[in-house]
């Protein structure tokens, strides 16, 4: 017994320490003075609710993804007639169908191709000499929730990049995504980074035509009007320049590997330099080598940054992208490219700031509401189950600092509802205590002896809470599995307080009553 009581106290003391360490980062808002670097330095992270921060809902606009991918189509089908050497007259999209100009006498060869080569199109029908086809219906629903799903990961990863902790984003609907970014500093700049397509196109310019004299109703069908913005040193955009480049896109930002700021030493003023990968590099060192002399235009969402003139063939897959940039500028630009482009542009459907004064008055009213009924709890243990009921009130306190300690161990984050469900699991800690006590008093009522009474009174009870524990645990997870924000928040305070209890209400309690009962000549024990 005595070796057993040695080994649960120190097991006991091992998790307190275990918990003060990981509580302390929180406590004092950061690593103490002097901290050594092999202790944890994770925290508990607050909640929007808490505070404060931005909640947007946002529209992704799969339609212009799905015509994006009807561009590519449409290039892709023109190549396969052509190494196929299927004579055609034009081929071109038209809103979200594909054009084929064919004789009548080559459909049906052309018809056999195209079904071969891209099941996922129809034909739609076949009208004034061309060959109408669009998406099957099936590959539509798959382009809509793929263009959803891809906006959601690439719009975390630069939310990643730009440093919130714990943000919340996730697709909504069939076309609408939900982010909520606690503890933002600068919300409008965040928005920026969020909603910036970010496509990465590098055309060739059309030099063929007299920029000064032309006429925009005299571009031809392979070419289209661009503009490059010229800024002051402020920054700030002056005017506006014509550049007529080729629809053709030879590369496109996808291959990007890296992208970082540098300074440039002559002007002193930052830039982009962007890596690709292995592919990209193959890319542009082919794309250089074929067109020395022209000049390229880097174009970002249709804006032209830079088009210089390719002096020689560039090999190693590196490129840099200027225009006047501030500093923040260049590293927004530089993370937006790092994450990809998004596959389509997003809509603000509402945008929402939360003030940090809501989040400290819920914090206070949360705290207190787990004070006071922490306290009434305490009190009325005692003064019901007298020294048993500071046992229990012992279970309790540390009960809640081994689940606050979980929470900053798994970097967590704590909401309002997170607040509630530690509030809710103080009553169910209290709840086995009491069901542990109720069987030992009818043990002793039945004259059972004091060591054998608490025996069968935590063995007896044990079945019950038990049960009742793990029947709420698996209702909490699956809140977590399916809930979503504040659900997911109560959730895992819910769970982490139900496996706690449990600890502190079997094995500390049943400690505390086999340490007394050993070490002190106890005659009578009064439960009530």
């Amino acid at each position: 017994m005595i070796r057993s009581l040695k080994l649960r106290f120190l097991i006991i003391i091992g998790v307190i320490i275990w918990a003060i360490v990981y509580i302390l980062p929180t406590v004092f808002n950061g690593t103490p003075s002097g901290w050594p670097s092999f202790l944890p330095s994770s925290k508990i992270h607050l909640g929007l609710d808490l505070q404060g921060g931005m909640h947007l809902i946002m529209e992704v606009k799969t339609d212009e993804a799905i015509k994006s991918t009807i561009d590519r189509y449409t290039d892709n089908i023109a190549s396969v007639l052509k190494d196929n050497k299927v004579h055609y007259k034009a081929v071109k999209r038209e809103s979200m169908h594909i054009l084929i100009n064919v004789d009548e006498i080559d459909r049906d060869k052309i018809t056999q191709i195209l079904s071969e080569e891209f099941p996922n199109l129809e034909i739609k029908s076949f009208k004034n000499g061309s060959l109408v086809m669009q998406f099957t219906d099936k590959y539509l629903k798959y382009l809509r929730k793929f263009s959803v799903d891809q906006a959601v990961e690439t719009i975390r990863n630069r939310i990643d990049q730009f440093g919130v902790t714990e943000p919340e984003i996730r697709a909504m609907g069939d076309n609408r995504i939900l982010i909520e970014l606690p503890g933002i500093k600068d919300p409008d700049r965040a928005l920026r980074i969020i909603g910036k397509t970010a496509r990465l196109e590098f055309k060739l310019v059309n030099e063929n035509i007299d920029i000064k004299s032309f006429d925009p109703k005299n571009v031809s069908e392979d070419s289209q009007i661009l503009y490059q913005y010229v800024k002051d040193d402020m920054g700030r955009v002056i005017s506006k320049r014509p550049v007529i480049v080729y629809k053709k896109v030879l590369l496109s930002g996808e291959y990007i590997k890296d992208a970082r700021v540098n300074i440039n030493p002559t002007y002193n003023e930052p830039y982009v330099s962007i890596e690709f990968d292995s592919q990209g590099a193959k890319l542009f060192d082919k794309i250089t080598a074929e067109n020395v002399g022209k000049r390229l235009a880097i174009i970002l969402d249709n804006s032209v940054y830079s088009a210089p003139v390719i002096q020689e063939r560039i090999s190693g897959g590196r490129a840099q992208i200027t225009g006047r940039f501030s500093e923040k500028e260049a590293h927004d630009l530089a993370i937006v490219l790092r994450a990809g482009a998004l596959p389509a542009p997003v809509k603000v459907l509402e945008k929402r700031t939360v003030g940090p004064s809501l989040g400290h008055d819920s914090i206070k009213k949360g705290f207190y509401s787990m004070f006071i009924g922490g306290i009434i709890v305490f009190i009325f243990m005692i003064f019901y189950y007298s020294l048993a009921g500071i046992a229990a009130d012992i279970a309790l306190g540390l009960n809640i600092l081994f689940i606050l300690s979980c929470l900053a161990a798994f970097g967590a984050t704590l909401t309002l509802p997170g607040i509630a469900g530690i509030i809710l699991t103080i009553g169910m800690a209290v709840d086995a205590n009491v069901l542990i006590f109720e069987r030992i008093r009818e043990e002793l009522k039945k004259g059972i002896k004091i060591r054998g009474a608490v025996e069968n009174g935590f063995s007896r009870a044990f079945v019950t809470i038990f049960d009742a524990n793990i029947t709420t645990l698996i209702a909490a997870i699956v809140l977590y599995q399916y809930g979503t924000g504040p659900i997911k928040g109560f959730a895992v305070t819910l769970s982490i307080g139900i496996i706690s209890s449990m600890f502190t209400a079997i094995f500390v309690s049943r400690f505390i009553f086999d340490y007394v009962l050993t070490n002190y000549k106890v005659k009578k024990i009064r439960i009530g």
